[in-house]
């Protein structure tokens, strides 16, 4: 497919629901502690969800998400307040993600070129859409004023999402809601709240999720009852694009300095 037009249709359909209705995508794994000369090891699970909706605009469209996900007992499942962390052994406060806004622009014309997004036929009716988003940027955290939470002035991570889509389903353009399952690998520096900043080595996600049919009230129970006691917006995408993204440093620093 090399139409950009018909490739940035696909991603909105794929990635939310083109219609404009709220679409969520949750997903669930581990977080992985990785030491050099160690083997991996897992240090907690991780559960969440992005709730998104789209909005055209000339040229594409942008797409308005929150997010959040809690660090949760390995063995247990149950979401983490304190946590003994085996690494430094150090028990510390577990910050859990509130991203809000998540916001993204997707257009035709780009600044490198017509929008193109890989599509792979995997075979047996299936197709998978990839992104490959890496990072690099003065850390929101500079290392002189946090040193025990931050371990670079440069933010330096990656995500990594495969998009599981039927190939009926891509081909029907009338169905701006594609059903999807979802693949997520994360890796990423050291988590502020983990007090690890001098030490080396790094952190890997490894989730795997689903686009929901049902939206917000599909989410599991436990993570309902959460959202709802917390922050109770997190129920609903955004109603206004607005910049710049929250991210797990940006909450943080808002958290050990709130205004």
């Amino acid at each position: 497919m090399t139409d950009p037009q018909h490739e940035l249709d696909i991603l909105a359909r794929v990635r939310a629901d083109r219609s404009g209705k709220d679409s969520v995508l949750w997903f669930s794994g581990n977080v992985f502690a990785q030491l050099p000369g160690q083997r991996s090891r897992r240090l907690c699970g991780f559960e969440g969800y992005n709730i998104s909706r789209i909005v055209e605009i000339d040229d594409g469209y942008q797409v308005l998400t929150r997010e959040a996900a809690f660090y949760k007992d390995p063995e247990t499942g149950e979401i983490l307040e304190r946590w003994h962390n085996p690494l430094n052994n150090r028990d510390v406060d577990v910050v859990h993600v509130w991203n809000d806004p998540v916001n993204q622009e997707f257009t035709v014309h780009t600044a490198h070129g017509p929008f193109s997004v890989p599509l792979q036929d995997l075979g047996n009716g299936v197709t998978c859409l990839s992104m490959e988003v890496f990072m690099a940027y003065p850390s929101p955290l500079p290392r002189s004023d946090y040193p025990l939470n931050s371990s670079s002035d440069l933010y330096k991570g990656a995500e990594l999402f495969n998009y599981f889509v039927s190939n009926d389903d891509l081909a029907n353009s009338d169905l701006d809601d594609v059903p999807c399952s979802v693949s997520w690998t994360r890796i990423a520096p050291w988590l502020p709240w983990m007090e690890m900043a001098d030490a080396p080595g790094d952190l890997l996600y490894q989730c795997r999720g689903a686009k929901l049919s049902g939206g917000y009230p599909s989410l599991p129970e436990h993570i309902r009852t959460r959202i709802e006691q917390d922050h109770p917006e997190f129920s609903a995408a955004p109603e206004q694009f607005s910049q710049p993204n929250e991210t797990t440093w940006t909450y943080f620093k808002k958290m050990a300095h709130p205004d």
